[in-house]
């Protein structure tokens, strides 16, 4: 659970990071930026920004704001209701993002996790993105990434967003953020 004021400071950092990448919000998409912080009351190290733009039947629209070395657990867009999982292009648009997949792993990853979770991530196989370098995730693909030194600027491309089913690998995670009174 996060608190009011965490969760409005976090909105606050979010759009100044994207205004300063020259990314230019409506009012509303700036009020409306969401804050996950996965039920974990660890945002700086374990949490996500996201501005969504549109989410239709077929189609999303996102920025995902990563604060420094903040990460978005493990996890993966299984089939819903007889339809395929998400399958998503992650796109940097500032800063850089260590993605994680499956694959050999990286001998010496830039990414890290904290001690006490290191048994919720399993893939380490890495792709860094700098801005202007994407890569697209199969449905129900394995996968978790961090922002890097200064943080990173995400575009997503996707089919449907279904983010309350997503499956994570740490069983402590809550995918929908709630906000203490």
């Amino acid at each position: 659970m996060i608190s009011e004021k965490d969760y409005r400071d976090a909105q606050k950092k979010a759009e100044e990071i994207m205004a300063g990448a020259g990314i230019v919000l409506t009012a509303n998409e700036a009020r409306d930026i969401e804050v996950a912080d996965f039920g974990l009351d660890r945002l700086a190290e374990i949490g996500l920004q996201l501005v969504v733009y549109v989410n239709t039947e077929r189609v999303c629209a996102k920025e995902l704001v990563l604060f420094p070395h903040q990460i978005c657990p493990e996890h993966r867009h299984p089939m819903v209701s007889g339809e395929p999982g998400k399958e998503e292009t992650f796109r940097c648009r500032w800063g850089q993002v260590y993605l994680y997949v499956p694959g050999a792993p990286t001998p010496h990853p830039k990414g890290s996790v904290p001690d006490d979770k290191k048994d919720t991530f399993t893939v380490w196989h890495e792709i860094i993105l700098n801005p202007g370098d994407q890569y697209t995730l199969a449905p129900n693909t394995l996968h978790w990434f961090q922002g890097g030194p200064a943080g990173a600027i995400v575009s997503e491309f996707s089919t449907r967003s279904r983010d309350e089913s997503d499956i994570f690998s740490d069983a402590d995670i809550q995918r929908i953020t709630n906000i203490a009174a």
